[in-house]
């Protein structure tokens, strides 16, 4: 059987979002009792929660949302890279170590350990020219386990303009903790939210 690695976060009441962002809220619409036989409930929150794939619409106005985005780049051969520590701005002689023969995702941990209890305002992010850099490389999909590829300050949003412009898929918060560096098979396929500017994503790693 192949080993697999389930890298998507727990996702509840107390998941951290981007300060300003709608926390994850549930309630019951209907609970098992006499006369009716389901538990039924309605969940409120940002597309931005836990593991997810931002679509073109989150940093371009004239962008696609996640459910008009094709599927093949959050599926298939993919490298993990570790660049623990290595922030601000992890770049491109960070993760040189292991750039040789990439496939076309390649996902970058970049905690010791992943917070999954507080939004990190000083999260570690990418430096842009590194992600122009990889796309040259032939990398389709850059995945990370912190909360955006840009710093939580940003406004300008350069890394997420490399994105754009070299249409790059990204997938954010993906909990990497436990998983060595190497070659994995990665599947995080997004909802079609035909209006969204992003999706929740259950991302898993499995290797033979």
């Amino acid at each position: 059987m192949p080993q697999l690695w389930d890298i998507s976060p727990p996702v509840g009441p107390h998941s951290p979002v981007f300060p300003g962002d709608t926390a994850y809220a549930q309630r019951w619409a209907a609970t098992i009792a006499p006369g009716c036989p389901v538990n039924v409930s309605a969940i409120t929150t940002t597309p931005h929660v836990g593991a997810h794939a931002d679509a073109p619409l989150h940093y371009d106005p004239a962008g696609a949302a996640i459910g008009a985005v094709p599927l093949d780049a959050y599926l298939g051969p993919c490298r993990v890279v570790h660049a623990i520590g290595r922030g601000p701005l992890v770049g491109w002689d960070d993760l040189a170590h292991a750039l040789h023969a990439l496939p076309p995702r390649l996902l970058v941990r970049m905690y010791a350990r992943m917070p999954l209890d507080r939004f990190d305002h000083a999260l570690p992010a990418f430096d842009p020219a590194c992600l122009e850099r990889l796309a040259d490389a032939g990398v389709r999909l850059v995945g990370t386990d912190s909360a955006s590829v840009d710093p939580a300050a940003s406004k300008d949003l350069p890394a997420h303009q490399v994105l754009r412009r070299r249409g790059l898929a990204v997938l954010e918060n993906l909990l990497l903790d436990d998983v060595p560096e190497g070659d994995y098979e990665l599947i995080a396929l997004p909802l079609k939210l035909v209006a969204a500017d992003a999706s929740p994503v259950r991302a898993v790693l499995r290797r033979p």
